[in-house]
């Protein structure tokens, strides 16, 4: 049987490539990765106004597939309105599921906050107006984004064809006039978990990124170790607060 240790279900970004791909590849041996759709092309504020109308619908239909914990798969998509939107995101998936639910923001803060990281170097594929937006729900959360760098791509798809060591030069370029005492990667769409590691040793910082936090915040809400992640998020227990 699938997920007979649990199942995630995941909501994402219809044009999404790399969520699936990246959570199935990291999550334990008995764990399962179900995805719903919410409809998005353009990565702008106002298409992931629309978007997350879906959210709801989306966490209905992965009920079905009695799963245990949702993950709603968009950064930008979870912190749009700012703090409380993110919380209430949780709640309103929570009721219609019946199980427990993770907006990425949020596991993007608790990921943060566990490593012990208050000061911030933040790269993200995104148009100026949303990695402006995330700067200040990072900062509202008590984090000094010390360093920040978009790359401007509008069209998902071509977020999604990034490779990961795009981002691994761009998080070099951002660290070269900085010392923050953590780095995150934002977006579900960006591919960069699998240059973690790399980017751990070679900068001797920690590395957050978007998908990282968001399945290290469900397996330890369904009490399974996420020690198959990669970087120093594997050794912080499984247990959610």
């Amino acid at each position: 049987m699938n997920g007979w240790r649990a199942r995630i279900g995941l909501v994402v970004p219809s044009s999404n490539t790399t969520a699936e791909p990246e959570l199935s590849r990291v999550t334990p041996a008995g764990v399962s990765v179900h995805a719903a759709r919410m409809p998005l092309e353009d990565v702008t504020a106002d298409d992931l106004d629309a978007m997350a109308d879906r959210a709801v619908e989306c966490a209905e239909l992965l009920s079905h597939a009695d799963i245990d914990v949702v993950a709603y798969g968009c950064t930008t998509g979870s912190l749009l309105h700012g703090h409380g939107f993110d919380a209430e995101l949780e709640a309103t998936i929570e009721a219609t599921a019946d199980c427990p639910a993770v907006a990425t923001a949020l596991s993007v803060e608790r990921a943060l906050d566990a490593l012990d990281c208050q000061r911030i170097a933040l790269a993200t594929p995104y148009v100026e107006d949303l990695t402006r937006r995330e700067v200040a729900y990072l900062e509202a959360s008590g984090h000094e984004v010390v360093a920040v760098d978009g790359r401007e791509v509008e069209a998902n798809t071509d977020i999604g064809s990034l490779a990961p060591e795009d981002a691994y030069r761009q998080v070099k370029a951002l660290l070269a006039d900085a010392e923050p005492d953590g780095v995150f990667v934002s977006c579900t769409n960006y591919p960069s978990l699998s240059v973690v590691e790399a980017l751990e040793r070679d900068c001797g910082l920690p590395v957050v990124t978007s998908n990282a936090a968001t399945v290290w915040d469900a397996l330890r809400t369904v009490d399974v170790d996420a020690g198959g992640l990669p970087g120093r998020l594997a050794g912080l227990g499984k247990y959610r607060d």
